[in-house]
């Protein structure tokens, strides 16, 4: 999908540096220090236009809550949804997820949310799945012990390939659900993308992977 260039999006990103981080790198090991407190983080990777990130800082104000997102010209929607939420539980950054070990210290992550991210199905693209081995490990590193990852989507190959990689891995498989909204979570959040399809009638696949060390 092509994005659409917004040339004021450097300029709105810089006033609203309260919650875009323009260094994520210079927080290394000091993440509470930015939410000047010492609440659980939750780190969302893919935030996309903000509508997950932004509400479950309001369900959740004892948490902090950073979310990664690359594409410039969609991480300003969230940062204005975050703004409008009116929650200070909240900080953003406009990176890609190449190695999260430079941004952030071992076990200085409580949870982490793959929320539809791009299944990259091409058998030569394997490297790119969010939920690849390489990718685990950094995750494993970067989160504290016995830490949840939490991955929603709606494409079924990525879903059974991420189920099988956090297997293959030696994660714990706490919850594999294969249509979210029969279950009637009162707590799930929606994505964007997740209202989407769950009004065209397509399954959302949710999983909970947990980490044993």
């Amino acid at each position: 999908m092509r994005l659409r260039n917004k040339p004021w999006a450097d300029d709105f990103l810089k006033e609203n540096d309260d919650i875009v981080v323009s260094s994520a790198s210079s927080y290394k090991g000091s993440w509470k220090h930015a939410f000047q407190n010492d609440k659980p983080i939750h780190l969302e990777i893919g935030t996309g236009k903000g509508q997950f990130i932004a509400n479950m800082a309001k369900q959740h104000p004892d948490v902090n809550f950073i979310g990664m997102e690359r594409a410039k010209s969609v991480i300003v929607n969230a940062v204005q949804k975050v703004k409008d939420a009116e929650v200070d539980n909240v900080r953003l950054i406009n990176d890609n997820a190449i190695d999260l070990r430079d941004m952030f210290s071992k076990h200085e992550i409580d949870l982490i949310y793959l929320n539809f991210s791009d299944p990259w199905p091409k058998n030569r693209h394997e490297k790119r799945r969010l939920t690849y081995s390489l990718f685990l490990e950094q995750y494993q590193h970067i989160m504290k012990r016995g830490s949840q990852i939490v991955m929603k989507t709606d494409n079924k190959g990525l879903f059974e390939y991420s189920v099988v990689s956090f297997s293959q891995f030696g994660m714990v498989l706490e919850e594999v659900t294969l249509n979210l909204h029969e279950l009637h979570d009162p707590l799930n959040v929606m994505t964007e993308y997740e209202e989407k399809f769950s009004k065209q009638g397509q399954p959302i696949y949710r999983c909970r992977a947990r980490f044993t060390e």
